[in-house]
């Protein structure tokens, strides 16, 4: 065999391990329904624990990539056949606008995580954010991304705020009111809301079957174009690969901006995250946000935007005199639950739940 660790790596021990499985099933290395090596195997070969080993295959079960057998051992469960297409997901697997399940959520371990943050950080949890937010968050953040959605930025593009209106308010001060906006028609009441209590004229673009009509993109005279590529609410709408090259086309001939809101994507039923639109232009166009009003519960107030490179002077210069508006507290508890990986070990649970449910036609939550 082939794995090993690599003790000058940050990374911890078990999801080294972990990733190199994933890509060996991932390449048909082992294929559906092979057996696995066994975890004593390769304690020995890697020169770690098997409590170590043991920790990697239960992340590759919680992602659905393989299961335990009682004295028989791991055996691969990942197809390729199992990705799907965008129309693929949209016709067979139905989502409600409820993606948060409740009863999936791992309320001890976060509770724990509160402990200790307290225990480890100390007094620290009473000092004032930097404006931007603290750099655990924004780091862990960072590093969230490049594992989950193939965005790859430093911490420094990354600014907190109390959710996505606040972000959106943001936007407007740094953009600018007097530029046009243009949202998607059908779209979430409340960003076009926003927009209007800000004082911004708004254009109504109507969505296709794979997102915004391309004649309405045309005529549009917007500066500014709000999307929401993954799933569109209420319409229910993904944007497809090309529709997505074309929103960048479209920004890059008319010198605009796009403001891709990723809201609700981490419950995407597809194996494979969802190609975002900054992470296939994060150079100039795009500013990407998201939220943790989903994925952890309403009341995490938390969200993030990332701006290109070439916006963060700007936006410093211009808004960098803001407070961030999240508790330090808040902040650090959510940086080590997402730095200690139960934050994904939650989504990648929810996820596969969801696909074991919609491939036997039962209701999602």
């Amino acid at each position: 065999m082939k794995y090993t660790i690599d003790n000058e790596l940050k990374q911890s021990a078990y999801i080294q391990l972990y990733r190199q499985l994933r890509d060996d099933i991932v390449n048909c290395v082992y294929q559906y329904g092979e057996k696995l090596p066994s975890k004593r195997l390769l304690a020995d070969e890697t020169g770690v624990s098997v409590i170590t080993v043991q920790h990697a295959y239960d992340i590759l079960c919680d992602e659905g990539y393989a299961e335990s057998k009682e004295r028989s051992g791991y055996f691969v469960t990942f197809r390729k056949d199992d990705f799907l297409s965008v129309a693929d997901s949209r016709s067979r697997f139905p989502i409600p606008h409820e993606p948060h399940d409740e009863d999936a959520f791992p309320f001890s371990v976060f509770a724990k995580t509160m402990r200790t943050v307290i225990s480890n950080y100390g007094d620290q949890i009473l000092v004032k954010s930097p404006n931007f937010g603290v750099l655990a968050l924004r780091q862990a953040i960072s590093d969230y991304l490049a594992r989950s959605k193939g965005i790859f930025v430093s911490a420094d593009q990354i600014v907190i705020g109390s959710g996505a209106e606040y972000l959106y308010g943001l936007i407007v001060q740094f953009l600018g009111r007097d530029k046009l906006y243009a949202i998607e028609d059908p779209s979430y009441e409340k960003i076009h809301a926003v927009y209007r209590a800000h004082g911004v004229d708004c254009d109504l673009l109507k969505l296709g079957n794979d997102g915004i009509l391309s004649v309405e993109l045309s005529r549009t005279r917007a500066e500014v174009l709000h999307i929401t590529p993954f799933r569109s609410f209420p319409s229910g709408v993904t944007a497809s690969a090309s529709k997505r090259a074309e929103y960048i086309r479209w920004a890059t001939e008319h010198n605009s901006i796009i403001i891709e809101d990723d809201f609700d994507s981490e419950f995407t039923v597809s194996t494979k995250y969802e190609d975002t639109v900054f992470s296939l232009e994060p150079t100039h166009s795009v500013i990407y946000v998201n939220t943790f009003t989903q994925t952890i519960a309403p009341s995490m107030r938390i969200g993030y935007m990332v701006l290109p490179d070439t916006l963060i002077t700007r936006f410093t210069e211009q808004l960098g005199f803001y407070s961030c508006t999240v508790p330090t507290f808040e902040q650090y508890v959510l940086a080590e639950f997402i730095r200690s990986g139960n934050f994904e070990r939650h989504i990648n649970r929810v996820r596969r739940r969801r696909r074991m449910r919609a491939k036997l036609g039962r209701p999602i939550p």
